[in-house]
């Protein structure tokens, strides 16, 4: 009887439990009374959402009696905002109607509550749907370096991260479904981002509030890369992808299947891309940046004949190199991604392993010597050792790049007096990269890391709507070889953010603020020898001193092989930001926010000591000094966090054929980072005793030039600018578009110049998309104006203008839609070089190309 009466109680319990739990339905129209049928309904500050199916309509079922907010997002409609209140009894049907947009909007999936790229107070851009497909390239930041405000690393076609406003490096976090890619991208530029965006379904470019919870490495944003790997449904759909480029003979597939049944489901990826040495319309090498630079380093009379001979020489060297061609620009990559989840009511939990691996060149770095030789090879001189000199300053450098991540994430609604959702993730990463030399495996990267974050989405509290993050992150970086420029580390940091929203009228206010704790420790230094020659360039300004003037002075300083004990230090950046949209008038609204923002600096910032292959440049980072006499010592005291001050205007308009975007942004960083030139040159005692040994002086003082040696300064810096897009849906069938962002830097220390080194150039774009029934046309027009603000020892960059070409032929075959493309890129075979690219007087932009592909979704 007792049981019986248990079993009673529990049922009556369900009973009461489904009596209190309601559903909700409706459908979305457009303007002209149509059903909308793409598109997604969201309960505000839960993790419910549902699609929008064929006629329009939504269903939620298990709701909670109350008041709730629908939000319907769709990518061609502005979104909608529509509150209700759930009674205790009876079902709730709504009609809800949209209203068209001027502009592409997407919901943001880097954030902890809802947002999208017009309703956040800082600006946020989303590249998804066919306009990523039409932009994809082989690397990320080639992939994104039209988006506004947004530019290229650019390494020679075969590596590139996003640059955000002028910031890149370790101020730029690159993510993968929201956690930290772990690769060693931002160490250093010849490193590629191991997230390749073949696979995704959109990417996501964040600044602002949101950041906040991704850690103080967000300092300049954050780039997500989003795809299913973890499917949260298990709806069936699938992509396959190939293409071929003329230009470099790249083939690439790639491959996408997401389906699933009942409780599971399912995501397998996969891509393979493979590309020969890449072609440009001229030299590889700029002859006018080669000519500069002498006639900036040579003055008076007695440099006149040194600096003819050097000249004649390097046009003997230039004309050898093969015109039309970037030597060493080849690549092969491949990957795979497997991805299962467990569905629940109150959402999924997931996992995922994912295999990468990269195959490149680095071009522009051939070393000029080998550091071992045998005996017999030592004690021969002459011609013949000259001319097998002259084969190793041919030597082959590529890199190799093999990843392991795992991944699980997990999305929890809660029906709780506090609590509405619970979502975690984690990370696991092993990555390795080994650049390697002649065949031979010269410095070994490796970085094992690990994230968790654990968000908390608290129920509505006063018309607050937001969460608490709990974020840790361990890296065990580790450089191996002659050329490891960092010694090895482990950094780990524990942060705690929060963000909330809430309407008031036609306002919406966001505020956020995080704490962390960051320790990296060094467990012993390790510094080579290293000898400092040539002059160092006291303050001037160039354009009232003219060369003559420029004083200097002779700088030599030897720094003796030593290990050094541990090193560790602490940091605790802290961070608040607030933000507000008001929507003042119909289909118009203006965003303001404020960010101060703290960042600790990276290993490599702080202890960099040795040659850094990928900037052919020796590093020393911010705990080392070099005086005006080129003598180095170590700085045991303290450094500082850097600290930023961001303020962002946005006015949007996005109803209507016509609308726009307008950005304005003023950034003050103290104790900015980065890597200045000093004016001196490291040699290595074993290159000059060798030189010595085999060769003449003309070639002795040839090999004496070594590498132009940087330490990381900390200075107070300015960055400003505008950014612009206007689209104009001018018929039906025809789309203008135009766009411009300008990006200016300032330091308030003017030792090492007025300018930040690399700050991207000023650009405008225009492009005009046309649609006639199943064909699809945009013809483009970007360009890049010359950029003469430099830094100090940094030459300028001309003009140049890209003219791209994307035509489109969309068919159905059964359920699978077709698409075959051809798209032309630099069809006007312009010389390109990228100011913001390490190697922008070795490595111009590809030339004239046409990739022709087909894609099928099903």
């Amino acid at each position: 009887m007792k049981s019986k009466a248990l079993i009673s109680l529990s049922v009556l319990a369900a009973l009461s439990a489904n009596l209190q739990a309601k559903t909700v339905s409706g459908q979305v129209k457009d303007q002209g009374g149509l059903p909308l049928t793409k598109g997604k309904v969201q309960i505000m500050g839960t993790n419910k959402s549902v699609q929008i199916d064929e006629n329009g309509r939504f269903t939620f079922s298990g709701v909670k009696p109350g008041k709730i907010e629908l939000h319907v997002a769709s990518s061609q409609h502005i979104h909608s905002s529509t509150e209700l209140d759930v009674p205790e009894a009876g079902l709730v049907d709504v009609n809800i109607q949209v209203v068209n947009s001027s502009i592409e909007i997407f919901d943001v999936t880097a954030s902890a509550f809802h947002a999208s790229t017009i309703e956040s107070a800082a600006p946020v851009s989303v590249l998804a749907g066919d306009e990523l497909r039409k932009k994809q390239a082989s690397t990320l930041g080639d992939t994104l370096k039209n988006e506004v405000g947004v530019h290229s690393t650019f390494y020679g076609n075969v590596a590139s991260s996003p640059i955000i406003r002028g910031l890149d490096g370790p101020r730029v976090l690159i993510t993968q479904n929201g956690l930290d890619s772990g690769d060693a991208s931002r160490v250093g530029p010849d490193h590629i981002v191991a997230t390749d965006s073949s696979t995704a379904t959109q990417i996501e470019i964040l600044r602002g509030p949101a950041t906040l919870f991704y850690g103080s490495g967000a300092i300049g944003g954050v780039v997500n890369v989003v795809d299913q790997r973890i499917p949260d449904n298990n709806d069936w759909e699938g992509e396959l992808l190939t293409e071929r480029n003329t230009n470099n003979s790249e083939e690439s597939f790639a491959g996408s299947l997401k389906g699933g049944s009942g409780d599971f489901a399912f995501n397998v990826q996969a891509f393979y891309r493979d590309a020969d040495d890449y072609r440009i319309p001229g030299y590889a090498e700029n002859e006018e940046a080669h000519d500069d630079e002498h006639h900036d380093d040579d003055h008076d009379d007695d440099h006149d004949d040194m600096h003819e001979e050097d000249h004649e020489e390097h046009d003997d060297e230039h004309q050898s190199d093969e015109k039309g061609i970037v030597e060493n620009s080849s690549s092969r990559s491949k990957g795979f991604t497997l991805g299962g989840s467990y569905l629940m009511d109150n959402g999924f939990v997931g996992f995922s392993f994912e295999h990468m691996s990269s195959v490149y060149g680095i071009p522009g770095h051939a070393h000029g010597h080998e550091d071992e030789h045998d005996e017999d090879h030592d004690e021969e001189h002459g011609d013949e050792h000259e001319g097998e000199h002259d084969d190793e300053m041919e030597e082959i450098v590529k890199g190799d790049l093999q990843q392991n991540r795992y991944q699980l994430i997990s999305q929890h609604q809660i029906s709780s007096d506090w609590l509405s959702a619970i979502n975690t993730s984690f990370a696991y990463t092993n990555y390795t990269h080994a650049e390697i030399e002649n065949g031979e495996i010269g410095t070994v990267f490796a970085n094992d890391s690990q994230e968790a974050r654990v968000e908390l989405i608290h129920q509505p509290m006063a018309g607050w709507r937001g969460g608490l993050s709990v974020h840790y992150k361990d890296s065990d970086f580790e450089a191996i070889g002659e050329e490891a420029f960092t010694p090895p580390s482990r950094t780990r940091s524990l942060g705690v953010g929060i963000i909330e929203e809430q309407h008031f009228g036609d306002v919406l206010v966001q505020l956020g603020a995080r704490i962390e704790r960051v320790r990296i420790e060094v467990p012993s230094l390790q510094i080579g020898e290293i000898e400092l020659e040539g002059e160092l360039h006291e303050d001037h300004d160039d354009d009232h001193m003219d060369d003559d003037m420029h004083g200097h002075s002779e700088g030599h300083s030897d720094i003796e092989r030593f290990s050094g004990g541990s090193s560790s230090r602490n940091f605790t950046p802290m961070s608040l930001s607030a933000g507000a949209v008001w929507d003042f008038a119909e289909g118009y609204n203006l965003g303001v926010s404020y960010v101060h923002a703290q960042r600790a600096p990276s290993n490599a910032e702080l202890y960099s000591f040795g040659p850094h292959i990928g900037t052919s440049t020796y590093e020393l980072g911010a705990l080392f000094n070099v005086d005006e006499d080129g003598d180095i010592t170590f700085n045991s005291g303290g450094v500082e966090e850097e600290e930023s001050n961001n303020i962002d205007i946005s006015l949007r308009k996005f109803s209507g054929n016509f609308g726009f975007v307008l950005n304005a942004f003023y950034n003050s960083v103290d104790n900015y980072y980065y890597a200045a030139e000093t004016g001196f040159i490291a040699s290595d005692e074993h290159e000059e005793e060798h030189a010595d040994e085999h060769m003449d002086e003309d070639e002795h003082e040839h090999s004496e030039e070594g590498l132009p040696v940087f330490v990381f300064d900390s200075v107070d810096a300015d960055l400003y600018g505008f950014e612009a897009q206007l689209n104009w849906q001018a018929t039906s069938s025809l789309r203008l578009r135009a766009q411009g962002d300008m990006i200016r830097t300032r330091l308030d220390n003017t030792e090492n110049g007025r300018f930040l080194p690399r700050t991207p150039p000023t650009r405008f774009g225009v492009s005009a998309n046309y649609v006639l029934n199943e064909w699809q046309a945009e013809l483009s027009v970007n360009h890049h104006f010359e950029q003469d603000r430099t830094a100090e020892f940094e030459t300028s960059t001309d003009a140049y203008t890209l003219v791209d070409l994307d035509l489109n032929y969309q068919t159905a075959y059964q359920n699978v839609d077709l698409t075959v493309f051809l798209k032309g890129r630099n069809l006007a075979d312009e010389e390109a070089r990228v100011h913001t690219s390490f190697l922008k007087d070795l490595t111009p932009v590809q030339g004239r190309s046409f990739i022709f592909g087909v894609r099928a979704n099903f």
